[in-house]
């Protein structure tokens, strides 16, 4: 009797040492079974939408510029010595400076969108003036080292400005004509550069005689 219970000490040892052996295989398995990666920050992101990228503020249109109209002007110095006329079309300016006796000038520019107008002309002569509510032009011409202020009202045919250009007796005939609104005149004719007073011109037909020969005077145009 003695001598078995070594025995059963060995056998109770060694079923105990198969139960935690066992105990530890099943744990270890569950926990391996149990056990998760942590979702990447990619996976979890949201997706980003495509074809929604944002379009950008509209502009304010500019508005829509209002050309100069087309128009011819007539007037007097401030001093009441010469005579001016300014004729635009599409933008551009074509002005005539007259004494009546040997001053004059032609000069032709651009009209600004507001109005303004720089025109120059030979030997440094220049005009600057202002189209003011379509009514009339008022500025300076530059001629001759003098200044002259002027006004030029809106005319209507056959007030305006006209030109002739001819040969005649062998001479170079350039003439131009200022037809005021209260139906004055104001020309220069240049016989090879020679300027004198302009004859009459019909203001209806442009019909002009320069030394027995019959001419046509015509409106300007820029």
């Amino acid at each position: 009797m003695k001598r078995s219970g070594p025995l059963v000490t060995l056998l109770a040892g060694l079923l105990l040492g198969l139960f935690v052996l066992s105990l530890n295989a099943t744990t270890g398995t569950k926990s391996a079974s149990t056990s998760y990666a942590e979702p990447s920050p990619e996976a979890t992101a949201s997706p980003t939408p495509t074809g929604t990228t944002a379009s950008p503020a509209p502009s304010s249109a500019s508005p829509s510029s209002v050309p100069v109209p087309d128009a011819d002007y007539a007037g007097r110095t401030t001093d009441d010595s010469a005579a001016v006329a300014v004729t635009l079309s599409d933008g551009k300016a074509v002005a005539y400076f007259c004494d009546g006796r040997a001053k004059e000038s032609w000069l032709k520019g651009d009209v600004e969108e507001d109005g303004t107008m720089k025109l120059t002309g030979k030997h440094g002569a220049e005009l600057n003036g202002t189209l003011k509510e379509g009514k009339r032009i008022s500025g300076t011409v530059d001629i001759d080292g003098d200044r002259y202020g002027f006004t030029a009202d809106k005319a209507k045919k056959p007030s305006g400005l006209y030109r002739a250009t001819a040969t005649v007796r062998g001479a170079k005939v350039d003439g131009g004509w200022i037809v005021l609104p209260d139906g004055r005149q104001v020309g220069i004719l240049t016989r090879d550069d020679e300027p004198s007073p302009a004859p009459r011109i019909d203001p209806e037909t442009g019909a002009v005689t320069i030394d027995g020969q019959q001419l046509t005077a015509r409106p300007v145009t820029p």
